[in-house]
């Protein structure tokens, strides 16, 4: 006998989804129905979930297991026919996308910080994806919002904890729950995609790949996939085992917190071929033995190849970026004669255009490449392209990339991020900045002159809906640009995201060091926003 509970509470403050849903500190979603509170106003912020099918899982963070049982219980009470729910209520963010996508689901709840720490002391995160597969666009959590502040009380099922360990289905009072292989589904969409027996091949041609799990989601998608089913050696995929705090690490695919896979890509006998994904595998980092390749960089060369990939041959209907991302795949797009479009950062942008028909390939410079396969990021998606690429063309990841720029040119690109900055000083920055948007065209700084200065706004071709307030874009004669932005993932203090781009076409010149190519555009970037004064910062956290 199972009982429903309708518990009295309270609005509680700052409950604000973001660009990828709610993240706080994990010991504020332990707080007092602080989780309770979200989840219900959710479900009244979506029109309730009486009578739908939803997905849940999560990347398997410290409070993954209680904060599952919690949204199964709360589903429950709220009248849901059933929930489909990974294995340990673990899932992948891409896979979660395909399940909604694949069960014609009414939405699903992913818990997930993404690239944030996690442990007792890190952060923790909840984001709900509607029926497409992808994340809440702004009219859905500004409804969760609206809720959060009217919230007078909340339903759960008073029930013992549902085993999740095996595949299975069971009942929780009215509802089914469907237990599902956390890996099955996700690795039998990339066999439609991929061409598995050329990739086969490479491995067994003797190219060494080195693919970096951070502890994190995707170490049982990759050994599942990289070593059991393509052939790659035991060992390939490091830090494989997904742990509560990410073994103490940061589980953000980058130079700085994959260390230990970049020292061991930029040695003399590194391996060929070198990956990273996050905590919930949305995001990826791929570098090749003495060649990193950036994300924006990497949606260029994806779009310049996919014909070479099967679930591509027919080539792309357009290509789409966030605006921060460089404008290297612009140029690819003009040349294949397709759409590129420009939207805000944060992946949900992206699903219009996907569900449109005008997009097939989505990239945005923090790491995160997708396509219309799912409505998220998907980064062992993205190693797998790049293994399709490598595998029929041959030849090195430096290589590719040589090949691309001497077609294409090159756009040298950096983020320089500023993190835990006071959020009133990091306001201030920006509105200096915003004060001089009017001014700044026509000025000279150092070589480089703008000729453009705004602040970016979005109006979606297939809604009509705008978005406003997207990031202060500064453009220079020549190509290059400098953005800013204040980015909305973090849980504590303001993280100033400085984007720095410069076109080089001159292909003596593709060889530098993109710091070194990017000084004066850095230095522009300085004597435009005063960033050492106005953050008491002598340089950036995190250089990407």
């Amino acid at each position: 006998m199972t009982t429903i509970r309708t518990i009295p509470t309270e609005p509680i403050d700052r409950q604000k989804p973001g660009t990828s849903g709610l993240r706080k500190k994990t010991v504020v979603f332990q707080g007092h129905h602080y989780l309770e509170n979200f989840i219900q106003s959710t479900w009244n912020g979506i029109g309730g979930v009486k009578g739908k099918t939803l997905v849940l899982g999560g990347d398997g963070r410290h409070f993954n297991s209680q904060a599952a049982q919690v949204v199964i219980r709360m589903a429950a009470a709220g009248g849901a026919k059933k929930i489909i729910v990974g294995k340990r209520a673990q899932l992948s963010t891409p896979a979660a996308s395909h399940l909604i996508r694949k069960h014609g689901a009414d939405g699903g709840i992913i818990l997930s910080a993404s690239h944030n720490p996690g442990g007792a002391n890190g952060d923790f995160g909840v984001k709900y994806n509607i029926s497409n597969g992808g994340p809440a666009p702004e009219s859905v959590t500004a409804s969760i919002y609206d809720a959060t502040k009217v919230i007078s009380e909340f339903q759960i099922l008073e029930a013992q904890d549902v085993g999740l360990r095996i595949p299975e289905t069971v009942m929780l009072g009215e509802m089914e729950i469907e237990i599902v292989d956390n890996v099955a589904d996700y690795a039998a969409l990339m066999q439609e995609l991929f061409d598995f027996d050329a990739i086969t091949g490479l491995f067994k041609s003797g190219f060494r790949m080195r693919f970096d799990a951070m502890h994190a989601i995707t170490g049982p998608y990759a050994q599942t996939i990289f070593e059991d089913m393509l052939g790659a050696p035991p060992g390939t995929v490091m830090n494989a085992l997904p742990l509560p705090d990410f073994g103490e690490g940061h589980p953000d695919p980058n130079p700085t917190w994959a260390k230990t896979l970049w020292d061991e890509m930029m040695s003399d006998t590194g391996p060929d071929f070198g990956a990273a994904s996050d905590g919930d595998g949305d995001r990826n980092m791929i570098v090749g033995r003495q060649a990193y390749v950036s994300p924006s960089d990497s949606l260029a060369v994806l779009a310049a190849n996919a014909t070479l990939v099967p679930g591509y041959r027919d080539g792309l209907k357009g290509v789409a970026r966030s605006m921060p991302t460089s404008q290297a795949v612009d140029r690819v797009a003009a040349k294949l004669g397709i759409d590129c479009y420009e939207t805000p950062t944060g992946w949900k942008f992206f699903g219009n255009l996907l569900d449109a028909g005008r997009a097939t390939l989505c990239g945005e410079e923090s790491f995160g490449t997708g396509s219309d396969h799912v409505r998220e990021k998907d980064g062992v998606w993205a190693v797998l392209f790049w293994l399709n690429i490598l595998a029929v063309k041959g030849g090195s990841v430096a290589d590719l990339l040589k090949a691309h720029w001497a077609e294409y040119g090159r756009n040298y690109y950096s983020r320089h991020d500023y993190e835990g900055v006071d959020s009133d000083a990091a306001s201030a920055l920006m509105d200096h900045v915003r004060g001089q948007l009017v001014s700044l065209p026509g000025s000279k700084f150092g070589t480089l002159t703008v000729e453009t200065a705004d602040e970016f706004a979005y109006d979606d071709p297939v809604d009509g809906s705008r978005s406003e307030g997207q990031g202060l874009r500064i453009g220079f004669a020549g190509g290059g640009r400098v953005v800013l932005r204040l980015s909305g993932t973090g849980t504590e203090g303001a993280t100033l995201r400085v984007y720095l781009e410069k076109v080089e076409e001159d292909p003596a010149k593709f060889a530098q060091d993109p710091q070194e190519a990017l000084a004066e555009t850095i230095a522009a970037a300085e004597a435009i926003a005063g960033i050492k004064a106005r953050t008491g910062r002598d340089a950036p956290d995190v250089i990407t």
